[in-house]
Protein backbone atom coordinates (compact mmCIF):
# COMPACT_ATOMS: atom_id res chain seq x y z
CA UNK A 1 0.00 0.00 0.00
CA UNK A 2 1.34 3.42 -0.93
CA UNK A 3 0.82 6.21 1.58
CA UNK A 4 -0.47 9.41 0.02
CA UNK A 5 1.17 12.66 1.13
CA UNK A 6 -1.32 15.22 2.38
CA UNK A 7 1.10 18.16 2.31
CA UNK A 8 4.49 18.34 0.59
CA UNK A 9 7.05 19.85 2.99
CA UNK A 10 10.03 19.92 0.65
CA UNK A 11 11.04 18.67 -2.78
CA UNK A 12 14.68 17.89 -3.49
CA UNK A 13 15.46 18.43 -7.15
CA UNK A 14 18.59 17.27 -8.94
CA UNK A 15 19.80 17.04 -12.52
CA UNK A 16 22.08 14.08 -13.21
CA UNK A 17 23.97 13.20 -16.36
CA UNK A 18 26.28 10.31 -17.16
CA UNK A 19 24.84 7.82 -14.64
CA UNK A 20 27.35 6.30 -12.22
CA UNK A 21 30.22 8.05 -13.99
CA UNK A 22 28.60 11.43 -14.34
CA UNK A 23 27.65 14.52 -12.41
CA UNK A 24 24.70 15.63 -10.33
CA UNK A 25 23.65 19.07 -9.18
CA UNK A 26 20.68 20.36 -7.23
CA UNK A 27 18.30 23.00 -8.50
CA UNK A 28 19.43 25.39 -5.73
CA UNK A 29 23.14 24.87 -6.45
CA UNK A 30 23.91 23.57 -2.95
CA UNK A 31 24.82 20.12 -4.28
CA UNK A 32 27.29 19.83 -7.15
CA UNK A 33 29.08 16.51 -7.24
CA UNK A 34 30.93 14.13 -9.50
CA UNK A 35 29.87 10.51 -9.51
CA UNK A 36 31.94 7.38 -10.01
CA UNK A 37 31.13 3.69 -9.89
CA UNK A 38 31.83 1.92 -6.58
CA UNK A 39 35.33 0.46 -6.52
CA UNK A 40 36.48 2.50 -9.50
CA UNK A 41 39.38 4.94 -9.51
CA UNK A 42 36.98 7.82 -10.22
CA UNK A 43 37.06 10.95 -8.10
CA UNK A 44 33.38 11.14 -7.26
CA UNK A 45 30.96 9.63 -4.79
CA UNK A 46 28.35 7.01 -5.65
CA UNK A 47 24.63 6.48 -5.10
CA UNK A 48 25.21 4.04 -2.24
CA UNK A 49 27.23 6.62 -0.30
CA UNK A 50 24.60 9.27 -0.99
CA UNK A 51 21.83 6.97 0.27
CA UNK A 52 23.88 6.16 3.38
CA UNK A 53 24.45 9.87 4.12
CA UNK A 54 20.84 10.89 3.58
CA UNK A 55 19.37 7.97 5.49
CA UNK A 56 21.69 8.35 8.48
CA UNK A 57 20.99 12.10 8.74
CA UNK A 58 17.24 11.51 8.57
CA UNK A 59 17.49 8.64 11.06
CA UNK A 60 19.21 10.87 13.62
CA UNK A 61 16.33 13.32 13.23
CA UNK A 62 13.85 10.49 13.81
CA UNK A 63 15.76 9.44 16.95
CA UNK A 64 15.43 13.03 18.16
CA UNK A 65 11.67 12.97 17.61
CA UNK A 66 11.41 9.65 19.44
CA UNK A 67 13.51 10.99 22.33
CA UNK A 68 11.30 14.07 22.64
CA UNK A 69 8.16 11.92 22.73
CA UNK A 70 9.67 9.66 25.41
CA UNK A 71 11.16 12.64 27.30
CA UNK A 72 14.69 11.25 26.93
CA UNK A 73 17.68 13.58 26.75
CA UNK A 74 20.03 12.54 23.97
CA UNK A 75 23.79 12.87 24.22
CA UNK A 76 25.36 15.50 21.97
CA UNK A 77 27.42 12.89 20.16
CA UNK A 78 24.63 10.74 18.72
CA UNK A 79 25.96 9.13 15.54
CA UNK A 80 24.86 6.72 12.85
CA UNK A 81 27.38 4.84 10.74
CA UNK A 82 25.37 3.70 7.72
CA UNK A 83 26.55 0.94 5.42
CA UNK A 84 24.72 0.40 2.13
CA UNK A 85 25.77 -2.66 0.15
CA UNK A 86 25.26 -3.04 -3.59
CA UNK A 87 25.09 -6.72 -4.42
CA UNK A 88 23.97 -9.22 -6.99
CA UNK A 89 21.87 -12.37 -6.87
CA UNK A 90 21.86 -14.22 -10.15
CA UNK A 91 21.66 -11.43 -12.70
CA UNK A 92 19.70 -8.96 -10.55
CA UNK A 93 21.20 -6.12 -8.48
CA UNK A 94 20.02 -5.43 -4.94
CA UNK A 95 20.79 -3.26 -1.93
CA UNK A 96 21.05 -4.13 1.74
CA UNK A 97 21.93 -1.88 4.64
CA UNK A 98 23.10 -1.63 8.22
CA UNK A 99 22.56 1.37 10.46
CA UNK A 100 25.02 1.25 13.35
CA UNK A 101 23.69 3.67 15.96
CA UNK A 102 25.76 5.15 18.77
CA UNK A 103 23.83 6.59 21.74
CA UNK A 104 26.56 6.94 24.38
CA UNK A 105 25.30 6.93 27.96
CA UNK A 106 21.73 5.97 27.06
CA UNK A 107 20.39 2.89 28.85
CA UNK A 108 20.42 -0.01 26.33
CA UNK A 109 16.68 -0.71 26.69
CA UNK A 110 15.84 2.96 26.18
CA UNK A 111 18.28 3.13 23.24
CA UNK A 112 16.60 0.11 21.62
CA UNK A 113 13.16 1.73 22.07
CA UNK A 114 14.47 4.93 20.46
CA UNK A 115 15.99 3.23 17.41
CA UNK A 116 12.98 0.96 16.93
CA UNK A 117 10.66 3.97 17.01
CA UNK A 118 12.98 5.90 14.69
CA UNK A 119 13.03 3.00 12.23
CA UNK A 120 9.22 3.00 12.14
CA UNK A 121 9.02 6.77 11.60
CA UNK A 122 12.06 7.73 9.47
CA UNK A 123 10.92 8.30 5.86
CA UNK A 124 14.03 6.54 4.50
CA UNK A 125 13.34 3.51 6.70
CA UNK A 126 9.74 3.49 5.52
CA UNK A 127 10.89 3.64 1.90
CA UNK A 128 13.11 0.61 2.34
CA UNK A 129 10.78 -1.40 4.62
CA UNK A 130 10.14 -4.86 3.15
CA UNK A 131 12.17 -3.89 0.08
CA UNK A 132 15.74 -4.52 1.25
CA UNK A 133 17.39 -6.29 4.17
CA UNK A 134 18.09 -3.76 6.92
CA UNK A 135 19.84 -4.25 10.26
CA UNK A 136 19.63 -1.65 13.01
CA UNK A 137 22.53 -2.16 15.42
CA UNK A 138 23.31 -0.39 18.68
CA UNK A 139 27.04 0.07 18.99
Amino acid sequence: MINAIEKVLYTGKTHTTGGRNGESCSSDGRLDIRLSAPGSSGHGTNPEQLLAAGWSACFIGAIGKAAAALKVTLPSDVAVDAEVDLGIAGTAYFLQARLNVSLPGVDPEVARALVDTAHRTCPYSKATCDNIDVEINLI
